[in-house]
């Protein structure tokens, strides 16, 4: 695993450098330690920032290259990840106040849209890594967050659980008697949702990695949070996807709110597929052909 970990020599990014040495030990990876200044000058708190960091790499058994850089910190990392292919990018976040659509500093939303590798969101308190959840949506293009997870999972000893929230039935159908749907159920099951989470468990368990699959029931979003605050995870995992451009990518209103209220890590991995609105509506106007103009009609054959 290629890591780069991005650091300002701020308390945040301190943070960041310090989970990301737990995650680079587990896994064994070859880490680039990037100092950005926005400004030429005095840069002697981020040198002592990124002694320190490599110290704490050093005391898990890897050497971290050691990058700074004078620039703007989003055009750095973006041309970082551009010339060298890493498997995660680490950024320090600051939360500001809970208001809007965004609660973390704007830097951390434009690294998220604009980096291609996943991108691992230290804003709250970091503790051992030994619980991770995966907010599995049930389809299998959340396969590259569970090959990465378990990786890191793999190398930390830490237990995974893939959470999938059932929604609630219309209103119409309140009545009737509901399904106990339970996780070995669904597991058990030739469903789509069935297979694909069963999928996903054997996969991890496959890679040493003691997995479990969660159920909940109610608002997605409602229920993702309380299942982050319940059960005391060190690192939550969530999804991103290509914005309509197909240039940059975007948090989805789950995966956003979910960086902003979670209260721990936040590892944001790219997720590609048909399911993407604009991906099936092009799909489908690919195989229709373009509408003649009106008014226009074909000459019959010979004619001038």
């Amino acid at each position: 695993m290629k890591m780069l970990v991005c650091s300002d020599g701020s308390e945040s990014a301190d943070r960041a450098v310090r989970f990301a040495a737990m995650v680079a030990g587990a896994c064994k990876a070859e880490v680039t330690l990037l100092g950005i200044i926005e400004e030429a000058g005095p840069a002697d708190v981020l040198l002592d920032s990124l002694k320190r960091g490599q110290t704490m790499f050093r005391d898990k058994g890897i050497a971290a290259e050691l990058v700074t850089k004078v620039g703007n910190p989003i055009e750095e990392i973006v041309r970082r990840t551009t010339d060298t292919a890493f498997d995660l990018v680490v950024i320090g976040a600051v939360r500001k106040e809970p208001r809007g659509l965004f609660w973390l500093s704007s830097k951390a939303y434009k690294i998220v849209k604009e980096v291609e590798p996943p991108v691992l969101i230290v804003a709250g308190k970091v503790g051992a890594l030994k619980r991770i959840l995966i907010c599995s949506g049930g389809k299998n293009y959340i396969d590259a967050a569970v090959g990465l997870t378990g990786s890191i999972a793999q190398g930390a000893g830490a237990h995974l659980t893939l959470l999938h929230v059932l929604p609630e039935p219309p209103a119409i159908y309140a009545r009737l008697p509901r399904m106990q749907e339970t996780a070995d159920w669904l597991l058990n099951s030739k469903s789509e949702l069935g297979v694909n989470l069963r999928r996903e468990k054997e996969t991890l368990e496959q890679m040493g990695v003691t997995a479990e699959v969660k159920l909940r029931r109610g608002a997605v979003l409602e229920e993702i949070l309380k299942e982050v605050t319940q059960g005391n995870y060190e690192l939550v995992v969530t999804g991103s996807a290509l914005s309509r451009g197909l240039q940059t990518y975007v948090l989805g209103d789950v995966s956003r709110e979910v960086v902003n209220r979670a209260t721990c890590p936040i590892l944001v991995v790219r997720t590609r597929g048909p399911s993407e609105p604009f991906d099936r509506i092009r799909g489908l106007l690919g195989r229709i052909a373009p509408p003649r103009r009106l008014g226009s009609r074909r000459k019959p054959r010979g004619s001038q």
